[in-house]
């Protein structure tokens, strides 16, 4: 075994240890596409999202200096037809980027470093065959005089774009390598499959991918690697029964990721940690800094602040996610901005309606601290406000809570976004946002006689009052009352809280003018 060469199955071997959730079905998609034209596969996630989890369990599988049968025969894999046939059989490359990149003195002697390294290793392992400059020509000698071919496994591909992100020269010269390890007359003569992973796609230049000859799943379209993004909601469900996690809170917090098969997928490290340490929390902040979200959402791209509001708010917000180059620096427009943190996870992504939204409770409490202690200071004062908003709103201040949402509209929206119905509920619900912290927010709620606009439940640590908030546009808060009371809205709140706010909220679009009515219901009382 080596460093690099044939690296064994101890990475594997110790997420058996713990609390693992079976994804071994993917080695059979991989099995799938060995030596074929889609023997390239690129998966792109955000980090803690199991990139590192994914390659080390094809390392192990794949790699022929070990025997990984007992760690494989009780999970998924083991009733495929191809487990057996692929199973420890060939030679594999496994580079971690980002342990190459912290290993190289000088980042700009990266390339050289990864060819001398390898090439050592497979020297050691075949003697016989004449090295070569390179180490797509070294791995082809091998494969002329063994007939062996290889399996290559790159973690964090673009970690390098990431440390050097300036440095476009040393960017180049990388692509460029990527290209003769896997876009040469060599490489189907060396390679049997090749699996790399990444939080960006792989770099366009122009309209085209850098190494086009790759199969990327990414974040905007997983295809048939959906399942595989993070955890599925049957998944969550087994391990919430097994370790007695609230299900509830589990969903709440981490969930809200979706694609077209699979509607429901959770940040799979968070679930661990909160599996560990039973306890609900933003495990992300603990994993990345939440001060890469900020540069991001302070750039200064037209519209980019009213649709973070928005999206705070609940709202989903059309997006073009075509333009986007794949790095970190070239952002032109807002749509760059949007797709970027879909791609980093701090935004899901709708396919169907194409659409970007804030998926969970976790990373809504990351655009909370980013814009709290960011440049958005208008935006920062009104969520510091909430607390006050929601004071009033229960002591049934209805001037101060008309006047308090009338700045968020004004602070949040944007005119081209201003005479929208979509966007008076988002900022509404912006309005609200320390709510959070008592209640739990549902918004359209069904109750069989229509829908309420937004409805906050308290939650059992609170003894605060359940509110019910009707919106109405160019009509009256009078009406939003009514409604709430001929639909017998707070029946869908009987079991959860004896006292409920009736709230009333009316837009006028020509007087640009919120109004607001609030009455107080306790059960038992007739409407």
């Amino acid at each position: 075994m080596g460093n690099y060469l044939n690296i064994g199955n101890h990475g594997f071997a110790s997420m058996r240890r713990g609390i693992y959730v079976d994804k071994t079905e993917m080695i059979a998609f991989v099995n799938s596409t060995l030596g074929t034209k889609d023997k390239l596969t690129c998966v792109s996630r955000p980090r803690r999202f199991g990139k590192s989890f994914a390659a080390q369990m094809l390392g192990a599988y794949y790699d022929k200096s070990c025997d990984s049968k007992e760690l494989f025969s009780d999970l998924k894999i083991a009733a495929e037809d191809s487990f057996k046939r692929h199973l420890n059989k060939y030679n594999v490359i496994s580079l971690d980027m980002t342990l190459m990149i912290s290993n190289t003195e000088k980042k700009e002697n990266i390339i050289n470093n990864i060819e001398k390294k390898v090439i050592s290793e497979i020297i050691r392992t075949y003697p016989d065959v004449t090295p070569e400059d390179s180490l797509i020509e070294t791995l082809a000698n091998v494969s002329t005089d063994t007939q062996e071919q290889f399996i290559v496994i790159i973690d964090e591909w673009d970690a390098l774009f990431r440390e050097a992100k300036d440095d476009i020269k040393l960017q180049e010269e990388y692509m460029k390598w990527l290209r003769g390890m896997f876009k040469s007359t060599l490489t189907d003569k060396a390679i049997l499959g090749a699996y790399m992973t990444g939080i960006l796609p792989i770099k366009k230049y122009g309209t085209q991918s850098a190494v086009s000859d790759f199969k990327e799943y990414t974040m905007l379209t997983p295809k048939k690697l959906e399942k595989y993004v993070g955890f599925c909601e049957d998944e969550v469900k087994a391990l919430c029964e097994q370790y007695s996690i609230n299900f509830t809170e589990m969903k709440r917090w981490y969930d809200g990721y979706s694609f077209h098969r699979i509607k429901s997928v959770y940040n799979p490290n968070s679930v661990m940690e909160a599996i560990k340490n039973e306890e609900f929390l933003s495990y992300w902040a603990r994993t990345e800094s939440y001060e890469s979200l900020k540069i991001y959402i302070e750039l200064n791209e037209d519209g980019l602040k009213e649709a973070i509001v928005q999206m705070m708010g609940g709202a989903h917000i059309p997006v073009d996610v075509e333009t986007f180059r794949n790095d970190m620096t070239n952002i032109k427009r807002k749509d760059d901005v949007i797709t970027l943190l879909i791609h980093l996870g701090y935004l899901a992504y709708d396919q169907t309606a194409k659409t970007a939204y804030i998926p969970n409770e976790e990373v809504r409490q990351e655009f909370v601290r980013a814009v709290v202690t960011g440049k958005h200071k208008e935006i920062a004062k009104l969520i510091e406000e909430s607390d006050y908003l929601l004071e009033k709103t229960i002591n049934m201040e209805e001037k101060t809570v008309a006047e308090i949402i009338e700045k968020a509209h004004s602070a949040g929206v944007s005119p081209l976004f201003y005479n929208n119905e979509q966007a008076l509920r988002s900022v509404i619900r912006f309005a609200y946002i320390s709510c959070m912290d008592d209640y739990q927010e549902i918004q359209e709620l069904p109750t069989g006689t229509g829908y309420a606009d937004v409805v906050f439940v308290p939650k059992k640590h609170t003894s605060k009052p359940a509110m019910i908030i009707e919106l109405k546009w160019n009509k009256s808060v009078h009406s939003a009352i009514q409604q709430i009371k001929d639909r017998n809205y707070p029946q869908i709140l009987q079991g959860f809280t004896d006292e409920i706010l009736l709230v009333g909220i009316n837009y006028d679009e020509k007087t640009k003018k919120h109004s607001c009515l609030i009455e107080k219901f306790m059960r038992g009382n007739q409407l």
